[in-house]
């Protein structure tokens, strides 16, 4: 596959896509969490690009990080000016290639974006649920997820792909649903989280909780704790970025100034970049919908969940091929993480690919426009439609 510029993988769009829904569980079938408690009926968005296949062969799904949404390519109107997250990636002659395979991207349960959370109206009360939401896991989410691909028709995914949280989703694919998925990529991943990275999540979900307006979850009719989900998101935003990339981006210049003002007022560039995502982020996101999902990113653990303690145990579950990809500025989730992950799977025998990509711009390397990345990606998929197609 050849490598294109940035400037044309922005010109190659899969055009206007629709938001779509799936409906299931519905009571007295809802389904049972990992928590042990029943949640129905249960709404799951998505969207899809490109076309499958006559023999449903061709199909890759797609996962999205924590704050993510089903939206991952081209627009949803003509004056839609604001692409999907993944759109240097997903499309016509892209790394992911909308001419050869069917693209579905699913959004997640506990989440604010068209999915069923807490932000979401409890039918039993016809109130949001707040925190009379279940506590879901990533196993819940994935299994909510093959209800959508089953609806679809689609006995195996030729390939399931995502990042950071989404990878983690790529990897209880793998291992719940062995003989649904041929291959995957999971991207600036892991198997469990660090200490570090729950500490930044309790960190990060405690400045939600002290927000006064919070309200203990019960917040959808009166001010929203904005503060504190700004707050949440900042500290978020600083892990997802590398000492590298805010050294060249910011240092320690000033914002609009030529020497310090002596308060508290943001001053340095840095300072004021923070503060301006903390104010986008509070105008889409949930704040529940943020504690939900990084507890659930905390819980997970492939080898306790799957495999007895043991990553190889785990891993034998499945005979997906992987390629497994991380980014040398990635401290949130460094590489040495995606190498006990690659030992893990050459041990279970299973066929694995690994590249660790020279890249400045910390955990977020992989949403950024790459061709070295979407070409290593085009390749394998390549690889792994014409051998299924044989």
């Amino acid at each position: 596959m050849s490598e294109y510029t940035q400037k044309e993988s922005q010109g190659m769009s899969v055009g206007i896509v629709e938001k779509k829904a799936h409906t299931f569980a519905d009571p007295p079938k809802e389904m049972v969490l990992e928590c042990g408690r029943r949640l129905g009926p249960i709404t799951l968005a998505y969207e899809t690009c490109g076309a499958l296949d006559a023999e449903k062969s061709n199909a890759v799904l797609i996962l999205h990080a924590l704050s993510g949404d089903a939206h991952v390519a081209g627009s949803h109107s003509p004056e839609d000016e604001k692409p999907g997250w993944w759109d240097s990636m997903v499309g016509p002659g892209k790394g992911i290639d909308t001419n050869k395979y069917f693209v579905i991207c699913s959004n997640i349960i506990g989440s604010c974006m068209g999915s069923t959370g807490p932000c979401t109206i409890n039918p039993k009360t016809v109130m949001p649920h707040g925190l009379d939401f279940p506590v879901v896991t990533i196993g819940d989410m994935v299994r909510a997820q093959k209800t959508l691909i089953d609806a679809l028709g689609i006995k195996k995914l030729m390939a399931v792909v995502g990042g950071s949280v989404g990878g983690m989703q790529v990897l209880e694919w793998c291992v719940r649903y062995p003989e649904m998925v041929a291959a995957a990529i999971p991207l600036a991943t892991t198997t469990r989280h660090s200490a570090l990275a729950i500490a930044f999540n309790e960190v990060a979900r405690q400045a939600i909780m002290a927000d006064p307006n919070w309200n203990n979850g019960d917040y959808y009719y009166g001010a929203r704790p904005e503060t504190g989900l700004a707050v949440a998101r900042m500290i978020g935003h600083v892990t997802y970025l590398s000492d590298e990339s805010m050294r060249l981006k910011f240092g320690r210049r000033l914002q609009d100034k030529r020497d310090f003002s002596f308060n508290f007022d943001p001053e340095f560039q840095v300072e004021s970049y923070l503060r301006y995502q903390g104010k986008r982020f509070v105008e889409r996101f949930d704040a529940n919908a943020f504690l939900y999902i990084t507890k659930a990113a905390d819980y997970f653990d492939l080898a306790e969940q799957h495999g007895s303690g043991s990553m190889v145990e785990a891993f034998l579950k499945t005979a997906a091929r992987f390629l497994v990809i991380s980014f040398t500025s990635d401290w949130l989730y460094p590489t040495y993480q995606s190498r006990e992950m690659v030992k893990a799977i050459k041990k279970a025998g299973l066929d694995v690919s690994f590249l660790e990509i020279e890249a400045e711009w910390g955990h977020d390397a992989f949403l950024i426009p790459n061709p070295r990345l979407s070409g290593i990606i085009g390749g394998f998929l390549s690889r792994v439609f014409n051998e299924t197609a044989r």
